[in-house]
């Protein structure tokens, strides 16, 4: 072996001492081209599938094979947090494309209204904007935890993990993944499974019964989204949540306020546990917990809001909703305009956080009801559905990545100045990405939508407004809202059970329920068999910890192998 080489590959696969930088110029170029393939994807994928797949798996892999390269100045990333810095980049330009700001601009084409597509983009660009500061500004927080499950997080962080290191965990996680992709091509939605052996139990157990209630209940003659019973329930369990986290903003720092986050992040196997136990003791719980506060939270979300209104009157006026409705119309749209942005992406960002599964397109349905309720004239109506679509999403998949880039970064001494500058570096690649996202939109959308290629949920929503609403919609929807607001209520801020049973009934995928609820089974049935004969609490506790380690490798895994088939699904929409 040339010894510069090997030098070379010594060195990158050394601990920094600073983290890399996502301007670094072999970093940045393949940054731009990965995003770039990413958008394309996105765009390809939700228009003519209608979904949008979760890039950062690819992004870390093809970062890993480059590495592997004996050319100098590529064996650069072989470093993981290179290699987390292009997956935070390809999926943040996927889901920037596709859900921020393609599916946006096609609610006004949809509507015929062409001249209204380019306002509606820079309405769309400040949503997503100030969608990724605010996650920046509150990941890590009691709201947001990065000990919350975050599941594709965990998925990117054990595959860049595993091709490092090798062993029994990239076998476990090799096989694991093997076995969701063929899953997933048998159309059986093995992320459900995987997600499973991540989470917190009782949030997970609400996802997969509202799954299983929902596959089933049509074959009973009762058809709960016609009936607007999901979207009921999920009004109820959102507005509690806020409550929820307003009082999380309340709460002062100090050792009671962080034990009491420790406690609300869920069960340890989201985190410290599904980490793998490596670097545990040089970790946060060695060095001060939460890197963000309640204050922090508190400011974060105010700005969020601050930003959100401001980008509503840009709407407006680019819109041409100013001269169309009456000073206490135009204001009332501001508000509720902005409003809806930041409710959107938090209840997006939990449900994402818990479940792996985000209801955007439910939710902005929610809102665009309401809007017909207050009898929001069409256009601005339309206008109102573009902007809240294009919140949410970026916000889930940053969360998603930081996770991986906290599990990536536990071992690092000292750590919180790692970590913090390594969510800020995250954080810059994500904008690359969006950058790139938004060039190729710009580009493309008029070539697909001229061929008649609109995201489906677009034109959902327009038929939507243009129908309007049956006799007792919002009656029944309010009726709802009571059971709804009881088991969020009953399960608080930690559990989300609320707003993870509305998920599961929004999304009614076949066979989810069945498959995040066998997780479940299997994963309690394994921690017993792993402890079976052992009688010592502190032996216990260790057989338990390695058991979720195991099953945490296995639904990174099942996430990953599932996540491959979705982007694999390119050359059937082509």
């Amino acid at each position: 072996m040339n010894p510069n080489t090997q030098a070379t590959a010594t060195a990158a696969d050394a601990p920094p001492r600073s983290h890399p930088r996502a301007f670094e110029p072999v970093t940045l170029v393949l940054t731009i081209v990965l995003s770039v393939l990413g958008a394309l994807i996105g765009i390809v994928l939700i228009t003519t599938l209608g979904v949008s797949p979760n890039t950062a798996v690819i992004g870390a892999l093809v970062a890993m094979l480059i590495g592997r390269i004996p050319i100098g100045v590529l064996a650069r990333m072989r470093s993981q947090h290179r290699q987390n810095l292009v997956q935070s980049a390809i999926s943040g330009s996927t889901f920037a494309a596709a859900n921020s700001l393609l599916t946006p601009i096609a609610v006004p084409f949809a509507l015929g209204r062409n001249d209204l597509v380019w306002p509606m983009l820079g309405g769309a660009v400040i949503g997503l904007a100030v969608d990724s500061w605010v996650l920046f500004r509150v990941f890590d927080s009691k709201l947001l935890p990065a000990t919350g499950s975050w599941p594709a997080g965990i998925a990117a962080a054990e595959t860049i993990r595993a091709g490092d290191t090798g062993g029994r965990k990239a076998a476990l996680l090799g096989v694991s993944a093997v076995v969701g992709f063929v899953g997933a091509l048998f159309k059986l939605p093995t992320s459900a499974a995987g997600v499973g052996f991540l989470g917190n139990i009782w949030a997970l157990a609400m996802f997969g019964i509202g799954l299983t209630i929902g596959q089933y209940a049509p074959d009973f003659g009762f058809d709960l989204g016609a009936r607007h019973v999901p979207h009921g329930l999920m009004i109820g369990a959102g507005l509690v949540a806020l409550v929820q986290a307003l009082l999380l903003m309340r709460t002062r720092k100090g050792g009671a306020a962080a034990a009491a986050g420790a406690k609300a992040a869920g069960t340890k196997a989201a985190g410290v546990k599904a980490a793998g136990g490596a670097g545990a003791a040089a970790g946060p719980d060695a060095d001060g917990g939460r890197t963000v506060e309640a204050p922090q939270l508190r400011r974060g979300l105010l700005e969020g809001m601050a930003l959100f209104l401001c980008g509503a009157v840009v709407v407006a006026i680019g819109g041409g909703v100013v001269g169309g409705l009456s000073l206490p119309a135009l204001v009332g749209w501001v508000l509720l305009a902005g409003v809806a942005a930041i409710v959107h992406q938090l209840i997006v960002g939990l449900a994402a956080m818990h479940s792996g599964w985000f209801p955007a397109f439910a939710v902005t349905l929610i809102f665009l009801i309401i809007g017909l309720v207050l009898h929001i004239p069409t256009v601005p109506l339309a206008l109102l559905v573009g902007y809240t679509a294009s919140t949410g999403p970026a916000f889930a998949d940053l969360g998603y990545d930081f996770k991986a880039g906290w599990l990536l970064r536990r071992d690092a001494a000292p750590w919180r100045p790692f970590e913090l500058e390594g969510r800020r570096q995250q954080y810059l690649a994500q904008l690359v990405g969006f950058g790139v996202a938004l060039v190729v939109v710009a580009i493309a959308w008029k070539t697909f939508f001229s061929d008649g290629k609109v995201p489906p949920v677009a034109e959902v929503y327009v038929t939507t407004i243009k129908t309007g609403l049956e006799p007792g919609t919002m009656t029944t929807m309010l009726l709802w809202a009571i059971p709804g607001a009881l088991v969020q209520l009953l399960g608080g801020p930690s559990r989300q059970m609320g707003v993870l049973l509305a998920t599961g009934l929004l999304v009614a995928t076949p066979q989810a329920g069945w498959m995040v609820l066998g997780a479940l089974v299997v994963r309690q049935l394994y921690t017993r068999w792993r402890r079976r004969g052992v009688t010592d609490p502190a032996a216990r506790e260790e057989s338990d910890e390695q058991a979720e380690n195991d099953l945490s490798l296995v639904g990174a895994g099942l996430v990953a192998g599932s996540s491959l088939n979705d982007v694999g699904q390119l050359t059937k929409a082509l």
